[in-house]
């Protein structure tokens, strides 16, 4: 017997005594995944949660490195939400550390807060501009737009040429390989522009990050009787070797219709992690580079974490065509793609498509979880119809 029918068949034998298989296969163990194997094990449904990596967290996981200094191995990961609701579930299993992101850009020699704000201006220009003075600057730079159609449209529509090409352009370039003017303008529209000098990258209610770090609060999440873990496995591999009735799946959509439509577009990202023997590297988490270099950003863990440790770790991010799916890109063409995917996916029985991957949409971590939440809803509440309607019961359909 090979390793993964082993792996598998002592998970099978774990389930609950008496029960064959499981109500529920969960296909990846980021925060779509992990939300609602939490979620549908707290109502006793029994759950298998499979992962091609060899770890929980997806994206978020973190780990020490071989310094001993905590590090997100995919990039930074920065908890934020203006939702309550969203925030006092996540706390169930993690106490947090509140931390407001802060984002220089390297602009002209410069090291400039990010969202422009007063004090970017300022010290941009050598000006001694008032609140009030450079929302009269931004107007008398601004190019007005009948339509906003583009991310170029968005920024030069608030903050003209100059500051477009300084700020945005470049750094959007390396980001997408698209210039500005061929992506939604979705795109630079998450990044706002501030007539005060509130120089906080993020303006969300709730700002933090879990105080022993996401792969510990996924640890706890899915620490549940009723849900069985398996690692390091290719859901394919398994999904006919194990009676289920439901799948929650949160990987590529394309990809599990094998691209008969064709492969949606995403960005990928090459990471760098390098441990400097010093205890700060740079004043903020993460610095921009629009203009300069290969890469786009270099963060540092210990201003994100607030770890205490004689050295410290950084990470330069370097864009790239090729590697794991992280940003869905935003243009019309690539929304009717995926058009066909989600009427695929709607027509296909007894599989939820939850998460960024599997919806083609550019999610920050509380919106998948919000996602999740409410798909658990829709789960149990199609559950309780059926019930009501005389039908078996037993997990919910596709969505």
């Amino acid at each position: 017997m090979d390793k993964i029918s082993q792996d598998l068949q002592n998970a099978v034998t774990a389930a609950v005594p008496g029960r064959a298989g499981f109500d529920y296969l969960v296909v990846g163990a980021g925060f779509a995944g992990s939300v609602l194997a939490e979620r549908l094990a707290s109502t006793g449904k029994r759950i298998l949660v499979l992962d091609k990596r060899p770890h929980i967290g997806g994206n978020a996981y973190d780990r020490y490195d071989d310094h001993g200094v905590l590090v997100h191995p995919y990039g930074p990961h920065i908890f934020h939400t203006n939702s309550e609701d969203i925030f006092d579930y996540l706390s169930r299993f993690t106490a947090w550390r509140p931390y407001q992101h802060r984002v220089l850009a390297s602009v002209d020699g410069q090291l400039l807060p990010m969202p422009i704000n007063l004090d970017t201006i300022n010290k941009l220009y050598g000006l001694h501009l008032t609140a009030f003075e450079v929302e009269k600057f931004f107007e008398s730079v601004a190019e007005k737009k009948q339509e906003i159609r583009t991310s170029e449209d968005v920024v030069v529509s608030k903050v003209g040429r100059e500051l477009y090409n300084k700020f945005f352009r470049g750094y959007t370039r390396k980001q997408w390989d698209l210039d500005p003017s061929e992506l939604d303008a979705s795109v630079t529209a998450r990044v706002p522009i501030r007539t005060n000098r509130d120089d906080r990258y993020f303006a969300d209610k709730f700002q933090a990050i879990p105080l022993h770090g996401y792969t510990r609060m996924f640890e706890r999440m899915l620490d549940h009787p009723n849900i069985k873990i398996m690692t390091g496995t290719d859901y394919r591999e398994i999904v006919d070797l194990v009676p289920w009735t439901h799948m929650i799946y949160t990987g590529p959509v394309d990809a599990f219709f094998g691209c008969k439509h064709g492969k949606l577009p995403y960005r990928s990202l090459r990471f760098e992690h390098v441990n400097v023997p010093q205890e700060q590297f740079q004043p903020v988490g993460t610095v921009n580079y629009p203009n300069d270099y290969g890469y786009t950003r270099i963060s540092e863990f210990k201003h994100i974490t607030g770890q205490k440790h004689a050295s410290t770790s950084i990470v330069y991010e370097y864009p790239c065509a090729e590697g794991d799916p992280y940003y869905p890109v935003p243009q019309p063409q690539n929304a009717g793609l995926y058009r066909l995917y989600e009427a695929e996916a709607e027509a296909t029985p007894n599989v939820s498509f939850v998460g960024r991957l599997a919806t083609y949409k550019y999610y920050n971590m509380d919106q998948v979880v919000g996602q999740a939440l409410a798909t658990f809803k829709r789960l149990q509440q199609q559950e309780a119809e059926r019930a009501g309607a005389g039908a078996p019961s037993g997990p919910a359909g596709a969505m």
